[in-house]
């Protein structure tokens, strides 16, 4: 659902919104609500995360961080994007930092995993607007087909299935597993 208004809404009013039950992203100052997922979507994300921490805390690499978190990618009009799992980088974010709002920027890695009502154009898109706005590394995962696109900037495609490896690249240097344990 799409909601419009005459004026466009700024992060910090969206960020009210979440306090009285509103949940959504917004796109250039126009809120688009965002509804609950399902079972296989919230287990793929429990198994990222839990396999993301695994690796990234041990080193104080940084931050992982679950769905609902939101990244101010533009302002005036503001643009307050959430992916389903994303890594900040302890570079970006010092590990004691404290943030009560919106991370002020794009994460270091952003994961989106297919629901229900997401076409696979969409989840293309979306990957590709992660990118634009500085993402060096986008995950797309999709659970019921088990596999993950690998986005990064100026490379091509590449999709991996349940036999593949997957690596975090320059983002996580050391960090691989296979496609299957993800799901």
């Amino acid at each position: 659902m799409t909601l419009t208004s005459e004026k466009p809404l700024t992060a910090e009013e969206l960020h009210q919104l979440s306090s009285q039950g509103v949940r959504g992203e917004l796109l250039r100052g126009v809120l688009h609500e965002t509804q609950p997922t399902g079972i296989r979507h919230g287990k793929t994300v429990v198994n990222l995360i839990v396999l993301l921490a695994g690796f990234v805390e041990p080193r104080q690499m940084g931050t992982i961080l679950a769905s609902d978190v939101g990244f101010l990618l533009e302002k005036e009009p503001d643009t307050v994007r959430e992916p389903d799992v994303a890594f900040i980088s302890a570079h970006r974010l010092p590990l004691d930092q404290d943030v009560p709002g919106y991370f002020d920027g794009p994460p270091d890695l952003a994961i989106e995993i297919v629901s229900p009502s997401d076409s696979p154009r969409q989840l293309f898109d979306k990957a590709r607007m992660w990118i634009s706005f500085g993402v060096p590394l986008v995950w797309t995962v999709d659970p019921q087909a088990r596999t993950i696109d690998v986005h990064q900037p100026n490379q091509p495609l590449i999709r991996l299935s349940t036999d593949d490896t997957l690596d975090g690249g320059q983002v996580l240097p050391g960090f691989t597993c296979t496609v299957a344990d993800l799901f």
